[in-house]
């Protein structure tokens, strides 16, 4: 009877807040790192990111890519319209969907052909958390209309700008302007366009734009702008000071890709996901009082060299 008596409390201990401490572990690491950056992480968001439900090798990138911070400086609410572009393995669809789905609307603008089947193929695993979501087709280098012109709340875009630029054997921005024309024209008046992108330094070559998968801030900014879009702030809760933007095989030789295999692969974990920059902007509204700042200086708008792109969809 002694030791069902020593046994007891230690199972009332078990069940106690004190054991309950590794569920909020992760909630203990949105809050410092948002604090870092100096963003109130919405209290909605921080529950939809830390949903036991999301796959687990979503949930331990979560360190990297801060997903409560970045919503919650985009401005994310339950009752937008979203258009997610190019989602990809559907690494933030896995929150937007079930976020959006009392009140809101979630949009996913695939590529066609494999890239839509396989998104197709994710939404059936998880056919609860997907249940409303809507596909649309997004081609790029061609006009796109994702939602009805000027119905569109938020468009979120992670790691797809290199994507749009393209490759060396295409000349220009590739299919970047046409993308934010269809961006600019699916936004409501006073919409957000939220961008995540891998950031190639200002002093390094913008060629490497081409072939690294990094991008200079001044290019996203210049080609928003030229969009007709508004700046509307920047965060580093994406930045990654360890990251010094020159590996073999550009982003790709990082985590989670590891394009070198087992070479080096210690030294590249060290250093983690690839530092990025985090860019808010706005469509106008021509009924919202005057905006007196919130404007980058001009050296950082830039965006003039000329650069290509294949529309091709390299892993991000």
């Amino acid at each position: 009877m002694r030791r069902i008596a020593y046994i007891l409390p230690l199972i009332a201990l078990a069940a106690s807040p004190l054991a309950a401490k590794p569920k909020h572990k992760a909630a203990a690491s949105h809050a410092s790192a948002a604090a870092r950056a100096h963003i109130a992480i919405d209290p909605a968001i921080e529950k939809a990111v830390d949903d036991p439900g999301r796959k687990a090798e979503n949930r331990a990138r979560d360190k990297y890519r801060h997903p409560a911070a970045t919503l919650s400086f985009f401005g994310l609410k339950p009752d937008m319209t979203v258009v997610e572009m190019i989602p990809g393995g559907g690494w933030y669809s896995e929150i937007l969907a079930p976020f959006l789905a009392d009140q809101g609307h979630y949009v996913a603008a695939v590529e066609p052909g494999k890239p839509t089947d396989q998104f197709k193929a994710i939404m059936a695993v998880d056919p609860d958390r997907f249940a409303k979501t809507t596909v649309v087709t997004f081609n790029p280098g061609q006009p796109n209309e994702l939602v009805p012109p000027g119905t569109a709340d938020m468009i979120l875009t992670f790691r797809n700008i290199h994507n749009l630029l393209g490759s060396p054997e295409q000349a220009g921005d590739g299919n970047a302007p046409q993308a934010f024309a269809d961006w600019f024209r699916a936004l409501k008046p006073g919409g957000i366009l939220g961008i995540v992108e891998h950031r190639l330094p200002e002093n390094m070559d913008s060629a490497r734009e081409k072939t690294s998968g990094y991008v200079k801030r001044s290019t996203v900014i210049g080609l928003a702008m030229r969009a007709g879009f508004q700046f509307a702030g920047a965060s580093e809760i994406n930045a990654n000071p360890k990251d010094d933007h020159d590996h073999p095989k550009g982003v790709w030789t990082l985590p989670p890709t590891y394009a070198l295999g087992d070479q080096d692969k210690a030294k590249y974990q060290a250093i983690g996901e690839s530092d990025r920059m985090t860019l808010k902007f706005v469509k106008p509204d021509p009924n919202a009082p005057a905006a007196t700042d919130g404007a980058p200086p001009p050296e950082q708008v830039g965006g003039t060299e000329a650069k290509q792109s294949d529309g091709s969809t390299q892993p991000k």
